[in-house]
């Protein structure tokens, strides 16, 4: 590894970054196959996917800690090491949503999902993950700006949800577990989102040397406000 010159191995580890990314986004979208459209889903592939997105996470980091160790980078290359780092560990927590997101189809009731806006949230989550990954190739901190901005409108959405459910789940003639189902699916999405935010974060480090600060433990009150709107 020492023979080689910095940039190429950190240009290796990105691209390795990149094709994790693309699983991840093939996996996702396989899962909200699966819950939209159950009669066209492949449940064996996506668990299969899942294996080795896990693989390739662990993989990418033991060469970042290979690279740390041998290399000991500085400045703005060990900058892009740790964003690397950081952003695999959120693209594996995505996997492992989308995984989730999958093991609740057995008990969806997919006529009583159309009533909630779960295509749109998927598309959403898919969107900033595929733009928080861009602006990470590209540096680009105006796309990694916007985002941050996109996380507030799947937080809408999933508080839209957190609402509809809190209002019909008290009429006792409805079955009370597809609203738990309900919950938890746009639950899941809501924080794919949050996992997106993070990596465009991670990237507005990158690009500008300044950790931004998060709010994620805000989510719940602003459920809870919701509520009372």
């Amino acid at each position: 590894m020492a023979d080689r010159p910095v940039h190429e191995h950190i240009k290796d580890l990105s691209n390795s970054l990149v094709i994790l990314s693309d699983k991840v986004l093939r996996n996702f979208t396989s899962a909200m196959d699966a819950l939209l459209n159950p009669e066209e889903s492949s449940g064996e592939d996506i668990r299969l996917a899942d294996g080795e997105i896990d693989a390739s996470e662990v993989r990418l980091e033991e060469q970042c800690l290979v690279f740390l160790a041998l290399q000991q980078p500085v400045a703005r290359d060990l900058r892009t090491i740790i964003t690397i780092l950081k952003i695999n560990t959120d693209l594996e927590r995505i996997g492992d949503l989308a995984v989730h997101i999958f093991e609740r189809v057995p008990d969806v009731d997919h006529l009583f999902l159309q009533d909630f806006r779960f295509e749109r949230m998927g598309g959403v989550a898919k969107e900033m993950v595929q733009k928080s990954i861009q602006a990470f190739v590209n540096q680009d901190r105006r796309l990694a700006e916007e985002v941050c901005d996109m996380d507030e409108d799947l937080d809408t959405m999933h508080r839209a949800v957190f609402k509809k459910v809190s209002a019909e789940i008290r009429d006792t003639s409805r079955d009370t577990n597809q609203y738990i189902v309900a919950m938890s699916v746009s639950r899941y999405i809501e924080r794919i989102g949050d996992h997106a935010t993070r990596i465009a974060r991670e990237v507005l480090y990158l690009v500008t040397g300044e950790i931004v600060r998060h709010t994620e433990g805000s989510s719940f009150e602003k459920l809870i406000q919701s509520l009372k709107d």
